[in-house]
Parts: C-alpha cells; sequence; structure tokens
C-alpha cells in the first residue's frame, strides 16, 4: 500500500504535456528513466559499503565489549555522539580530511558508517547481555568454551535483536545517502537537490520516491529474516 501511494503521488505532479505527446508519466520516465536508474544504482553502492563496513565494526565490537564491560559505556556514548552530529555537517568536517576529502564517495561512505555503528553496536551488545543466565550457566556447566558458548548459544538466542539493528541502520544510510549528493558523492539526493534549486516538485520526487521505496524494500526483507530468526518463547 505505501508503495503503491508514493507512486500515486508521483504521477499526480508529474508535469502534464500535450494529449500528442502521450502520457505524461511516460514522458518523465522515458526522459528521466535512465537518470533514475543509474542514481539508484550509486545509491545502493554507497548504502551497502557502508553497511558493509559497520557491520565489519560494530558487530566484533559488541561482541567484545560484551566480555569487557567497563569499556561499554565510553564506546557507546562515543557512538551516540556520532549519530547526533547532523550530516550535512558530518560532510563538511570530513571535507578537509587528507585521503577522504580527495573523492566525495569515499567522504560519504565513511561518513555513512558512522551513522549505521550505533544500532548495530547496541543492539549487539543488548542481544548478547539479555541471554538468559540460567542458560549462561548450563553452557558453561558443559564445559564450553566463550567462543562455542558466543556462537552455539548466544548469537542464535540474540539473531533477531541484532538483525533489528542492521534493519535501523540499514534504513538510517538510505535517508541520510541523500544528503551526499550535496558533496557531489552521487545517488538520488542529486535529483531531489535539483529539484529544490528549480522549484520542480517532479524532479524533488523522482528522487524521493525511489529512496522511500529502497528504505521501505530493505526494511522488509530484513524484517522477514529477524522473523525467521527470533526465538520462540515455550
Amino acid at each position: 500500500m505505501a508503495i503503491l501511494g508514493f507512486a500515486l503521488v508521483f504521477l499526480a505532479v508529474i508535469p502534464h504535456g500535450s494529449a500528442s505527446a502521450g502520457s505524461p508519466g511516460m514522458n518523465f520516465l522515458h526522459q528521466y528513466g535512465p537518470q533514475i536508474a543509474r542514481l539508484t544504482f550509486e545509491h545502493l553502492w554507497l548504502t551497502l559499503s557502508a553497511m558493509f563496513f559497520a557491520t565489519a565494526i560494530a558487530l566484533p565490537l559488541g561482541i567484545v565489549l560484551t566480555r569487557h564491560e567497563a569499556f561499554a559505556r565510553p564506546i557507546l556514548g562515543i557512538a551516540n555522539i556520532l549519530q547526533t552530529i547532523p550530516s550535512l555537517a558530518l560532510f563538511g568536517l570530513l571535507l578537509p580530511v587528507p585521503f577522504l576529502g580527495d573523492r566525495a564517495a569515499r567522504l560519504a561512505i565513511v561518513a555513512l558508517t558512522g551513522y549505521a555503528l550505533l544500532p548495530i553496536l547496541r543492539n549487539t551488545y543488548t542481544g548478547i547481555r539479555s541471554v538468559d543466565p540460567a542458560l549462561i550457566d548450563v553452557a558453561n556447566a558443559l564445559g564450553m568454551t566463550s567462543r562455542q558458548r558466543l556462537i552455539k548459544l548466544e548469537l542464535p538466542m540474540s539473531a533477531s535483536v541484532i538483525l533489528a539493528g542492521l534493519r535501523t541502520a540499514t534504513v538510517t544510510c538510505v535517508g541520510v545517502a541523500t544528503i551526499a549528493a550535496a558533496i557531489g558523492a552521487g545517488g538520488l539526493g542529486e535529483l531531489i537537490f535539483r529539484g529544490v534549486a528549480s522549484v520542480d516538485n517532479s524532479l524533488v520526487l523522482a528522487g524521493a520516491i525511489p529512496a522511500a521505496l529502497l528504505a521501505l524494500l530493505a526494511d522488509g526483507f530484513l524484517g522477514l529474516i529477524e522473523k525467521r530468526l527470533q526465538v520462540r518463547q515455550p
């Protein structure tokens, strides 16, 4: 229903042409379709790259924090601070940094990775910490090592919580990636910024609707995986 609603809104605001010119919606798609497809690919590349690096950093770090809880509060606090920095300001702060500022896409991926860290890190830490202590005692009584307990008990029991963090991080990345166009990193934000500059609602929606659909599809797909991994309570 949400996807259908976006499509109807988009068709309602596209420019109207003459009857001989054919359907306005088809004309618009014929003109901007290839560009929307290219920018959607760029948007996906930025989001998936950021999610890969964020998961590679936050998931192991969250596991480590469950073993060394004295570091949990300061590290989670740093991740919280990164989350509160306005996206455009963070892009601007990173521009003068050597190596990062040379390529806009590289800078955008680093910034998006920072925004994705907190949900994954917090949910990994919270999910493992919320495993029933009685089950931990049973695993210890069976002689499991810390690694065996993690792989066979803690990660399976906390998988749905960790996936919830990945869902939040993915949707956040899809949304923030639209701002990356402000520094020339590409993505669907290009259409949004061009539409705002030219006061063209159809261009704004041509960028906003695919971005919203990407977020909805990613959230729905990860939601299905989360539901399958959820441990049913007896």
